[in-house]
């Protein structure tokens, strides 16, 4: 249930981008304005993980889930109405980023139910729900063609019928740790971890990239391949594909190795394909070839990170740190399609950007292996908490004490 409420908000999240290029004929807008209006739902869903996941700590995703998901409803019909004005499309974009939060609403409710040692891989298949986008990708502008409208329509039933059957199918543990402290407290508590910060660095990285491309590569290939907008979203949507099965593999192999090795090892392909990528092969196969094995990169990053939040972070403060990390990770993606679309109105070329991809996986690639795989899988757990929510598991006792 905590997956596909995932894949439905998160299509909901990115309704967006296929039509991108769509919105950017219907209103004539340059690079730049398509690009912000895509990424203004990134920008907002993945501040909103912050007080969604801390929210989720202390009500539990029974309630939180089916609420954001009703209420993700709203901006996915307003979208009907505001199409012809720009100003307005940016305000209800803004809204849409709700749909983007359920990230970390999911993921304590999926780590509470699972045992350390298979709580990487579990949280590997919650986070193939970030296949939303590629459904996104595939069918938005499929339905479109037979209604402008319909896409609208369609997602905001299945958020509809979602809420209801989650409010009586989802359940959170019984034994869950509810802390006592406020809102601001925890977030405090967690923001004052250090690993938290280690951990949205390369989370920003790796779900950043995914999400980057999945809502900047339509554009992309359509403006630098010339494809038609079908044919992009398809392309696009196997992207995402590639990104979502990768993502439980990545969960998986850190369940068996470190999983700051696995990070270090996505990261490094990712490196050397955007270098790749940067030389603009031709799309068939170069292109191709190289776009679909950076998604395999940054699909598997992305689970092996989350495997890390699971194994250092206490039960009690799961909600809090995910919505951290996950915020970090939503931010890593809503600037490079700002960028991307700034250095094409100004240079006529993508290369700069790739390159710029290149050095941050590989700054992340060197830190994950030099400073991360020093952090023990045995070194995380529940501990004992105290009133706070804390325990002799925080992370921050763990730095002391390996330092």
């Amino acid at each position: 249930m905590a997956t596909v409420g995932f894949t439905l908000t998160f299509w909901a999240w990115n309704l967006i981008s296929p039509l991108g290029s769509w919105y950017g004929d219907r209103l004539s807008l340059s690079s730049f304005q398509q690009s912000l209006l895509v990424a203004v739902p990134v920008l907002v869903g993945s501040v909103g993980r912050i007080p969604a996941g801390a929210l989720t700590d202390r009500y539990g995703a029974k309630l939180m889930f089916p609420l954001v998901s009703a209420l993700t409803v709203v901006p996915v019909l307003l979208l009907i109405v505001v199409k012809d004005s720009y100003g307005l499309m940016l305000a209800v974009a803004f809204l849409l980023g709700l749909g983007g939060t359920t990230f970390a609403i999911g993921v304590p409710l999926v780590n509470s139910w699972f045992p350390p040692v298979k709580r990487g891989f579990a949280l590997g298949v919650f986070g193939m729900g970030m296949g939303g986008v590629a459904l996104s990708g595939y069918f938005t502008p499929r339905i479109a063609k037979h209604g402008e409208n319909l896409p609208f329509v369609v997602v905001a039933i299945a958020l509809a019928a979602y809420a209801v059957l989650a409010a009586l199918l989802i359940s959170d543990r019984p034994d869950r740790p509810v802390p006592a402290a406020s809102l601001g407290r925890r977030l405090g508590q967690a923001g004052r971890l250090r690993v938290t910060w280690e951990l949205s660095a390369l989370y920003a990285i790796g779900f950043g990239g995914i999400v980057a491309f999945g809502v900047y590569l339509p554009t992309y290939l359509k403006t630098w391949y010339e494809l038609d907008p079908t044919d992009a979203g398809t392309k696009a949507a196997g992207f995402a594909l590639v990104t979502v099965v990768f993502r439980p593999f990545g969960g998986w192999l850190s369940d068996r190795l470190h999983p700051a090795l696995v990070t270090a090892a996505a990261l490094a392909v990712v490196a050397l394909l955007a270098i790749v990528q940067a030389f603009d092969p031709p799309l068939d196969p170069g292109g191709t070839v190289a776009l679909l094995i950076m998604a395999a990169g940054l699909g598997t990053a992305s689970g092996s990170v989350f495997a890390l939040v699971s194994q250092v972070t206490p039960q009690a403060q799961v909600g809090s740190v995910t919505g951290i990390v996950g915020a970090m990770g939503g931010l890593g993606g809503f600037v490079p399609p700002l960028v991307m679309g700034a250095i094409y109105s100004a240079k006529g070329s993508y290369s700069i950007g790739f390159m710029l991809l290149s050095d941050l996986a590989l700054a992340g690639c060197v830190y994950a292996y030099g400073r991360m795989r020093t952090l023990r899988a045995d070194e995380g757990g529940d501990g004992n908490r105290g009133d706070d929510g804390t325990g002799p598991a925080d992370v921050s006792k763990v730095a002391a004490r390996r330092t």
